[in-house]
C-alpha cells in the first residue's frame, strides 16, 4: 500500500530534480493524482440488495482472471482511479476509452 509520505518524498524528489522532462512531469501528476485520491473522504454507500454483485465475466487476459468473482463495484472503483490517472497522463488515450464506453 503506498503511503502519503512516499508520496511527498516523491513528489520533492521530482520537483527538485534541476532540469525536469516530461517523464518526469507525467510522475509528478501521477503523484499528486494519487495523493488527492487518498485524501478523499469515503462517500457513503448505500445498496438495497444483500450482497455485492460479483464479476462472472471470464476470459484469458490476466485482467480477466484478476477480476473473476470480484465484487463490481470494487473493479469500477479500481477502474475510475485508472481513468483519473490517465486523464492526465494520456488524455488522448483517455479520451480514446471514452469514446468506446
Amino acid at each position: 500500500m503506498i503511503k502519503e509520505k512516499d508520496l511527498l518524498e516523491a513528489i520533492a524528489e521530482c520537483q527538485g530534480e534541476r532540469n525536469p522532462n516530461a517523464n518526469t512531469c507525467i510522475k509528478l501528476s501521477a503523484y499528486y493524482t494519487i495523493l488527492n485520491q487518498m485524501r478523499k473522504e469515503p462517500a457513503e454507500q448505500y445498496s438495497f440488495a444483500s450482497e455485492p454483485e460479483m464479476v462472472t465475466l471470464s476470459g484469458d487476459t490476466e485482467f480477466m482472471k484478476a477480476i473473476e468473482g470480484m465484487p463490481a463495484n470494487d473493479v469500477i472503483m479500481i477502474m475510475d482511479e485508472l481513468m483519473t490517472t490517465l486523464s492526465i497522463v494520456n488524455p488522448r488515450l483517455y479520451r480514446g476509452v471514452m469514446n468506446k464506453l
